[in-house]
């Protein structure tokens, strides 16, 4: 790997080993870094967000000094090498296609073969005299150690959930406590998922809005601008509120709301949100579309909501695959019934 073609803002030299010259990474982030990582978050160029992969050097490491093994994604890469400011260390970056460590295991790019793979191709036996490679535990659902360890000569050492804990793994022996394998999926961790979820979506919800807007100014006399300004209004701002509230709410409340599955926690959002919306609408007698109309959204809401929080299952560790797809199984079918009839209220309120 040359440096000339390896050459980033986050580089700061090069060392010599036997395969040649490695690039040396800086563990202080920069201002550029975070605002990238910001980006990431919004959904802006997260899925070219990444880095080359291949083997990097922080500080300057030796034969004897630990490798840590990361995925190409760049915030990923960026959390590891933060927190191994004065530790002498090589980071061995799989290519995982710019998916994070949790992710990648999961879709198998990080996972035995391209660990294999990447020890040969950067020829790894020769920069380094143990046969150790230190992986985040979020990896070890991709991973196959005793193939790792059969097929390229090295052992895979589980690391700790979260990158902060690294130090005190080292200085106790590479030895993992209780705590960090612990995976804490807490209001913080759940809220920075949100922006993305939001930009992501964000199409569909312009589209769901548009339609509502236009269709509302049909009825007897056919059509009625004065329907879409008054009521076809309020429909795409239901929808929106609507929108948002499912995106935010069920992450943030999500260990509180009853129900073991994501799409029923989502559903007692709806729920909630549809009588708000049924009194307010009731309280002001001109945003009031009728009763059939009014009766639509009691159906329409809680689907749009639940849909959207089981959607968040692929952001969660709360989840195992064939657990969401027993959900999706069951809770898909009443969504679409739900949206269905609650189109068929809507559309009949429209000509009450």
């Amino acid at each position: 790997m040359a440096i000339a073609e390896q050459m980033k803002p986050w580089i700061s030299g090069g060392i010599s080993a036997a395969v040649g010259e490695i690039p040396v990474v800086d563990s202080k982030l920069t201002f550029s870094d975070r605002l990238g990582s910001c980006k990431a978050r919004w959904g802006f160029g997260r899925i070219d967000y990444r880095v080359d992969p291949g083997l990097y050097a922080v500080g300057r490491p030796d034969d004897n000094s630990p490798v840590f093994v990361s995925a190409n994604y760049k915030m990923s890469f960026d959390r590891l090498r933060s927190t191994l400011c004065e530790i002498d260390c090589w980071i061995m970056v799989l290519d995982t296609k710019g998916i994070n460590v949790w992710c990648a295991a999961g879709k198998g790019t990080f996972g035995t073969e391209e660990i294999v793979r990447r020890i040969k191709t950067i020829g790894l036996e020769t920069v380094v005299s143990h046969r150790k490679l230190i992986l985040p535990m979020l990896g070890a659902p991709g991973v196959s150690a005793h193939k790792v360890r059969e097929l390229s000569g090295f052992n895979v050492i589980y690391g700790p959930v979260r990158a902060n804990d690294i130090p005190g793994f080292l200085k106790a022996g590479k030895k993992t406590t209780a705590a960090m394998r612990q995976v804490r999926f807490n209001t913080i961790d759940r809220a920075v998922l949100i922006p993305n979820e939001l930009v992501h979506s964000a199409k569909y919800l312009l589209f769901v809005a548009a339609c509502f807007l236009l269709l509302s100014g049909f009825g007897p006399d056919i059509y009625s601008l004065d329907r879409v300004a008054t009521f076809g209004i309020e429909y795409a701002v239901i929808v929106f509120l609507t929108y948002l509230i499912g995106m935010i709410l069920p992450p943030l409340l999500l260990p509180w709301l009853p129900g073991r599955s994501f799409s029923l926690k989502g559903a007692w959002i709806g729920i909630a949100l549809a009588v708000g919306i049924g009194y307010y609408t009731r309280n002001n007698p001109r945003l009031y579309s009728g009763d059939i109309g009014m009766i639509a959204w009691y159906f329409i809401v809680p689907a749009i909501t639940s849909f959207i929080a089981m959607n968040f299952t692929g952001c969660s560790t709360y989840t195992s695959l064939s657990g969401v797809k027993r959900e999706m199984r069951r809770a898909v079918p009443v969504q679409i019934s739900c949206a269905v009839i609650g189109a068929g209220f809507w559309v009949a309120g429209l000509f009450a």
